[in-house]
């Protein structure tokens, strides 16, 4: 029979993602069969299933760590973030509508049922399920029908391990008020806690452990130093961009705005990971610099208030300045929408029904439409026959003539993306194509690059098992398997 544990934080951006990735592959190479669950989400950075799914990038992530392929049951519940419309909310990775914060909590009892059906057939498949909380454990504001954090917890007894971010400060504080404010009931479901990013001399927070421990009760089951290599993996959501807006010192200066919607960021990691590329995430209130050789437009989940946001920085005068001087644009799915003369949006999918003027880079319009294509693909480069894989997630339909010169062949035979009659401005609807090491290799020296000899998924392996041995040496993973029913 296989068992459980669950991992709640103090707040958001504590580590709980990551601590579940690590144990998994850690798990994992102690031979048990280990299944991530996430029963809620709230992220833009999403992730395609085989099947045509979407669910969060972190549980892909996590079911890497896992050697697992990613399922809808992993995630049961995506909220996606638009802008004005508020959240899309995708169940089972499938979009069942839209709402906002105080109309989603209405939903919340009606999806309890589909997230245990999840989690009943993750466990018929493992050994362990290594349950992630979402945000906060101690938001007594949203405890009614809860699914995400304690809700759960409570409705299959799962014990639950409290993370808290020491990086940030007042650790003892998070941790010894979350036992304060918590339900007795849920309370009762801690078994123990993990302080995590710790930086320095562990001993010199010995007592801070006691402490804590004395206060709440709770088993102390490690203190985690900061794991800087955790930034070679995809982030959960957007916080985290920035903290790192700029990397890299190399040859070929890129830079990306830093859109209020950007999604699937994950897009840019693998340039980000490249020695002859400084990339600078631009934020608002910031020009584009200069100096950058290549603007890349990344993928949004509101495209049309993104776009608002562009002008409002100021961004469209750098651009067209860019332009002038002779750099190259490329933009992807909702960054290639942007690009076109126009995006119109019938229905209202994003916002008021209408259409706006896009920043008329390529000769294209788009159209957003209800039905959305989720698929994973593979194909070619048509300029230079390149493999390439990736993966589809748009609601909009674009054409024109610069339709006419794609860049892209699907093994099916469609083409994507556009590209400007002099070259310079292109753009497709694939994301995730950069992590392949050929067809990055080939950019980077359309670009004026050195060709790169990095192995961005090797990379990602060497790092997960890295966090893997990082958790064993510095968690008491035998407690948390006693801990587990």
């Amino acid at each position: 029979m296989s068992v459980t544990l669950m991992f709640q934080g103090t707040g958001s951006d504590v580590g709980k993602s990551l601590v579940v990735a690590g144990l998994a592959r850690a798990l994992t190479r102690r031979g048990l069969r280990v299944a991530p669950f996430k029963p809620q989400n709230m992220s833009n950075n999403a992730a395609v299933t085989a099947d045509g799914a979407e669910i969060g990038r972190a549980q892909a992530l996590q079911a890497r760590a896992a050697r697992l392929a990613p399922t809808a049951d992993m995630n049961p519940v995506l909220l996606k973030p638009q802008g004005a419309a508020g959240a899309q909310v995708v169940l089972r990775g499938k979009i069942v509508g839209s709402a906002r914060a105080r109309e989603y909590q209405q939903w919340k009892a009606g999806l309890m049922s589909a997230v245990l059906e999840s989690y009943e057939r993750l466990r018929a498949s493992c050994d362990i399920v290594l349950v992630e909380g979402a945000g906060s454990a101690a938001e007594i504001n949203l405890r009614a029908n809860d699914i995400a954090n304690m809700g759960f917890a409570r409705r299959v007894d799962a014990p639950v391990v409290l993370v808290g971010d020491i990086d940030r400060g007042g650790v003892i504080a998070q941790l010894v008020g979350c036992k304060a404010v918590l339900d007795p009931d849920d309370e009762a479901l801690i078994c123990g806690f993990i302080v995590n990013k710790f930086r320095g001399d562990p001993s010199l927070f010995d007592e801070g452990m006691r402490f804590i421990a004395e206060r709440t009760g709770w088993r102390p089951l490690g203190l985690a130093p900061f794991f800087a290599d955790a930034a070679r993996l995809p982030a959960e959501d957007a916080f985290g961009l920035r903290a790192g807006a700029s990397s890299g010192e190399g040859g070929l200066t890129i830079a990306a705005p830093l859109l209020p919607n950007i999604a699937n960021f994950d897009d840019l990691d693998p340039l980000r990971a490249e020695q002859g590329v400084r990339f600078i995430l631009v934020r608002p209130g910031e020009p584009l610099p200069a100096e950058a050789r290549l603007v890349i437009l990344p993928g949004s989940k509101a495209t049309i208030a993104d776009l608002s946001a562009f002008r409002e920085a100021g961004w469209h005068i750098d651009l067209a300045a860019h332009i002038r001087r002779g750099g190259r644009v490329f933009g992807i799915c909702g960054g290639y929408q942007m690009m076109g003369r126009r995006i119109a949006d019938p229905q209202g999918l994003e916002g008021p029904p209408g259409a706006v003027e896009g920043l008329g880079l390529l000769d294209m319009e788009t159209v957003f439409e209800t039905e959305k294509v989720l698929k994973q693909v593979r194909g070619a480069t048509i300029a230079e026959n390149i493999p390439f894989y990736g993966y589809e997630m748009h609601a909009g339909r674009t054409e024109g003539a610069d339709c006419a010169r794609p860049l892209l062949r699907f093994e099916d035979g469609r083409r994507d993306g556009a590209a400007s009659v002099d070259g310079r401005c292109a753009g497709v609807y694939v994301h995730g194509f950069f992590a392949d090491d050929s067809l990055r290799a080939g950019f980077l020296r359309d670009h004026g690059a050195s060709a790169s000899d990095l192995s961005y998924e090797q990379s990602i392996e060497a790092t997960l098992d890295g966090l893997a041995e990082h958790f064993e040496r510095h968690l008491d993973v035998d407690a948390l398997l006693e801990l587990a029913r």
